[in-house]
């Protein structure tokens, strides 16, 4: 008998699906940036620069859709929580309200130490070591952002002369059991960093049949024997030029599918 992570459900529509928004429901923008920098969207609401839209509710603290820009410009703004079933319960709400082609933006833990924190990191790949992904995928070991996603934020960095590493990401839920021997075999497979969401982000797109790419920051490293944070959270100026940069990319992404 398969494990349950193993048993994938295919396309059969859930008992519990994402929430259609109402007819009096502002639509969003179609471009959407999935932000994890609580900071950078404070301050920049505190600016004026972010419209806050609408509030998904449940427990804990509502999320927050803001929208940035008007027009033809505008793109949608959300800070989607942490760990890959929180995020993507976030996203498929995202999809469901309208949005199709998004840029999320975020830190990474790195695996090789060299690797200097700042740096950004570009995954094409992600190792699917957390439960969410499996949930929309067939059983196997990677999920690939979107194709035009991925183009869209190479274009980006080159127009601003921005330096980066592309490789793979290992996407895990349990962020207190990477252990040495984890971090070395992933390592070994090509990863150059550790996260949280990517492999979940880019299943539930391709199930949805939506854009999404990511981009990441280098922040702590988990390469050593013990845990380095190097200060990563107080990269401020990094994290902003980050989100910058991130819906730069979105609007070079097309919003018809």
């Amino acid at each position: 008998m398969k494990q349950p992570i193993l048993e994938y459900p295919g396309r059969a529509k859930a008992v519990l699906e994402p929430l259609a928004p109402r007819a009096k429901d502002k639509r969003l923008p179609r471009r959407c940036v999935l932000c994890f920098f609580t900071e950078v969207i404070r301050k920049l609401s505190r600016r004026g620069e972010l419209e806050l839209v609408k509030q998904l509710h449940g427990e804990g603290d509502p999320i927050q859709i803001h929208v940035l820009g008007t027009g033809r410009r505008a793109v949608s703004v959300c800070r989607p929580g942490l760990t890959a079933p929180y995020a993507t319960v976030v996203l498929e709400q995202l999809i469901a309200l309208g949005c199709n082609s998004f840029i999320a933006c975020g830190g990474a833990g790195v695996l090789d130490g060299s690797i200097e924190p700042g740096r950004l990191l570009l995954p094409t790949a992600a190792l699917r070591d957390e439960g969410t992904s499996y949930h929309y995928m067939q059983a196997g070991r990677y999920s690939r952002p979107h194709p035009q996603a991925v183009t869209a934020i190479r274009k980006t960095f080159a127009q601003n002369n921005i330096e980066f590493i592309e490789g793979k990401t290992w996407t895990t839920d349990a962020v207190y059991r990477e252990t040495p021997r984890q971090v070395k075999r992933r390592r070994a497979e090509g990863c150059l960093c550790v996260d949280m969401e990517a492999a979940a982000f880019f299943a539930v797109a391709r199930f949805r049949k939506v854009r999404l790419g990511q981009i990441f920051y280098a922040g702590d490293d988990v390469s050593g024997p013990e845990w380095d944070s190097r200060n990563w959270r107080k990269l401020k100026k990094t994290r902003e030029e980050l989100f910058w940069l991130a819906v730069e990319a979105c609007r070079r992404l097309p919003t018809r599918l």
